[in-house]
């Protein structure tokens, strides 16, 4: 349909996989999962209900009836009842027992927490991914000197593969938020219209002990090893705010991936991958816009300010519930998630795709290093029976003309040639170019780089080694 909205998440950026998570099927199939977890357990503690019943459940657990539960729903205003009325219809016998001493929160949230969970699996999955594409990077340029910059000034030299390890590091760190998120999922549960299970107590005749059961059952049931120990009608809010934080931190680094990568771009060092057909501008046909790290930083820029929208309704929940969450969760959650999903497609496309231009490298390096250069050539000028005070004060004057130089006249940097033609510093410019490799300049860089890439990392890619990330596909 070309004359409805659409949003562009689904329909130019995140992958089937997770549009599947946050689609009907995967809502209302769960629903019924749980309606059948809910039977089978409250039947395994002893209420009446027939494995007849819970067997034709499970045969109409998929094929949901969408008409009958749409008609309905117009009738009672409630999307859960219009649900329980419709696997009704197709299950006659067990419609007495659907649903039973349940509120509406035990399909809606604990749905919701199982969705979520998938998709940061997902998403850890695609970390995965471009932690390893990332590190070959790293491992390929671990030598390769490179200008390093503060405050985007020129400063000590560094090389292209240890400033690649600042980006995997911050992966690395959203990894273990992922993780720690993951491990320690767990289901609402049955918990009733306040939590305190009053519901459930009735049932199972005041029996505390079944009612305690029945929600390890059905977190078993659900694949999850527990539930919330302690709720209100749903379960606490701060999850979905913890959950989107833990997005935003995936977005905070893939922005300052983009920025790096966009402004090597503009130095013409680093360039993101560029297609035989690709236009980059519709104006100036020689351009080649990174259009593909700004739509990282565009997205992610509205996954971090989208993280307030579970942080402002987990903060304003009133006593055991209100429902001013309900509307904003249904936007807010799924389009975080799939922002990022889009987001971590496009940060392996580019990382995988990266072009290097050693030259272009070398000569920038090379226009600053002399400066960078000038302790060294003192401190040998000194070992030679030279008086370090006047040397520094040639290497002053020298400096500052040379500066003057490429700055005013836009001449080349010739500070080198100033030091050789000056006979207090005793040194030829064979012996000066040898004494300025860049080489000599970048600390400990390649071997932080071998450091790192076989520790944290190679410890972090083992541990998913079996682990296969699918080829992603940019759309636009």
């Amino acid at each position: 349909m070309k004359d409805t909205y659409e949003s562009p998440l689904s329909s130019r950026y995140a992958d089937h996989e997770m549009k599947y998570l946050f689609s009907p099927d995967m809502k209302f199939c769960t629903w019924r999962r749980l309606w059948i977890a809910l039977a089978e357990a409250e039947k395994e503690l002893g209420l009446p209900i027939t494995q007849e019943q819970i067997d034709e459940m499970k045969a109409h657990q998929s094929d949901v009836n969408y008409d009958v539960a749409a008609q309905r729903e117009k009738e009672v205003r409630h999307d859960v009842m219009a649900h329980v009325y419709a696997f009704g219809v197709q299950c006659p016998k067990a419609r007495p027992i659907i649903h039973l001493g349940a509120t509406s929160c035990y399909v809606g949230d604990n749905t919701d927490i199982i969705i979520m969970t998938e998709a940061l699996k997902i998403v850890r999955n695609k970390l995965v991914g471009v932690i390893r594409v990332l590190s070959d990077f790293a491992a390929k340029y671990k030598a390769l000197p490179t200008l390093a910059f503060t405050h985007f000034q020129p400063a000590q030299p560094t090389t292209v593969g240890k400033r690649a390890t600042l980006w995997i590091q911050e992966l690395l760190m959203d990894l273990e938020d992922v993780e720690y998120q993951l491990s320690k999922a767990k289901l609402l549960g049955s918990k009733g219209t306040t939590g305190t299970q009053a519901s459930f107590l009735e049932l199972f005749e005041g029996d505390h002990e079944k009612v305690k059961k029945l929600d390890q059952k059905i977190a078993e049931k659900m694949g999850y090893r527990q539930c919330f120990a302690v709720s209100g009608q749903t379960y606490s809010r701060k999850l979905d705010s913890q959950v989107l934080s833990v997005l935003s931190g995936i977005a905070q680094s893939a922005t300052k991936f983009s920025n790096d990568i966009r402004l090597l771009q503009h130095l013409k060092e680093i360039e993101e991958p560029f297609e035989k057909n690709q236009i980059g501008s519709s104006a100036m046909a020689y351009k080649r816009n990174p259009m593909r790290s700004e739509r990282i930083a565009s997205l992610a820029r509205y996954v971090i300010v989208d993280t307030l929208n579970p942080a402002i309704t987990s903060a304003t929940q009133w006593f055991e519930r209100t429902l001013d969450d309900s509307a904003n969760k249904r936007l807010s959650v799924p389009e975080a998630f799939l922002a990022v999903d889009a987001i971590l497609n496009l940060y392996l496309n580019v990382a995988d795709g990266l072009v290097v231009y050693p030259k272009v490298i070398h000569q920038r390096l090379m226009k600053e290093l002399p400066f960078m250069a000038t302790e060294n050539i003192m401190m040998d000028a000194v070992k030679r029976g030279a008086d370090r005070q006047e040397l520094h004060e040639r290497i002053r004057v020298h400096s500052m003309n040379a500066s003057k130089v490429i700055k005013e006249e836009g001449g080349e940097n010739d500070l080198l040639e100033r030091i050789a033609s000056d006979p207090i510093f005793g040194v030829t410019i064979e012996e000066l170019h040898t004494i300025v490799r860049p080489e000599k300049y970048t600390g400990r860089a390649e071997q932080q780089t071998e450091e790192f890439l076989n520790g944290p990392v190679a410890e972090m890619l083992k541990k998913y080694e079996n682990m296969a990330v699918n080829a992603v596909e940019i759309n636009v």
